[in-house]
């Protein structure tokens, strides 16, 4: 190539680039959407290789976007301004739908809930037990980690999120945690422990609104279930 000369990819990426702001991210192809994301880590390279490799190696797109940097930097080609910018979009996901929760009652966003809570659960490979704490008005004050484990068992501390809900003014808690396996069928330990937190909670005053199981295959809401 001659220094007049262009790399064959720029004409390529001018095209992904018209396609998604005309006609929209739907009509990309999972490769497609890849390399305008891998473009803006890597400018100076022809992305097309190297997403299609992380469609194989991770298996889909939802698979890339929630393999973990170390994984992903595993990876031929993958270094940390990549792995980064990769990380960006589920990061934005997040916050989007988190910001859509906030200051909004959950009796009429609960479906958002679930959305924000499968987005950050769902491909975890570790359980991992999260509470989502309301005021008065049912609105998202926080969401906390409170524990996490192993792949199918984490340590839950019935007083320390007494203490916290105390200590935020929370009127109302939700629990939520992931089933690694994929499954979100609630065990007899996930009913024990719940009925042990309401008791515990409604000392306070503070009410156990939902437990939201999460798993690849779905969503199980205690609430929804008629267990609460």
């Amino acid at each position: 190539m001659t220094a007049t000369e262009k790399p064959h990819y720029l004409g390529h990426r001018e095209r992904l680039r018209n396609k998604l702001l005309t006609y929209g991210g739907e009509t990309l192809a999972d490769y497609e959407l890849l390399e305008l994301i891998l473009m803006m880590a890597l400018p100076r390279c022809d992305v097309k290789p190297l997403a299609k490799t992380l469609l194989a190696h991770f298996g889909s797109f939802t698979g890339i976007m929630n393999a973990s940097s170390e994984e992903l930097m595993k990876i031929k080609g993958i270094k940390e301004t990549t792995a980064a910018a990769i990380k960006t979009i589920p990061a934005a996901c997040e916050r989007m739908l988190k910001q859509e929760i906030i200051n909004t009652p959950a009796l009429t966003s609960f479906d958002k809930i679930k959305d924000y809570c499968f987005l950050k659960l769902a491909h975890k490979h570790n359980e991992r037990f999260h509470i989502l704490f309301l005021n008065l008005k049912y609105h998202l004050i926080a969401s906390e980690e409170h524990q996490h484990g192993t792949i199918n068992h984490t340590p839950v501390y019935p007083r320390e999120i007494l203490s916290r809900a105390l200590a935020l003014n929370a009127s109302a808690i939700i629990l939520v945690h992931n089933h690694p396996s994929g499954d979100p069928k609630p065990s007899e330990a996930d009913i024990k422990l719940t009925d042990e937190l309401r008791k515990i909670l409604k000392v306070s005053d503070i009410i156990v609104y939902d437990h939201i199981i999460i798993g690849r295959q779905g969503i199980y809401s205690f609430r929804k279930n008629g267990l609460m």
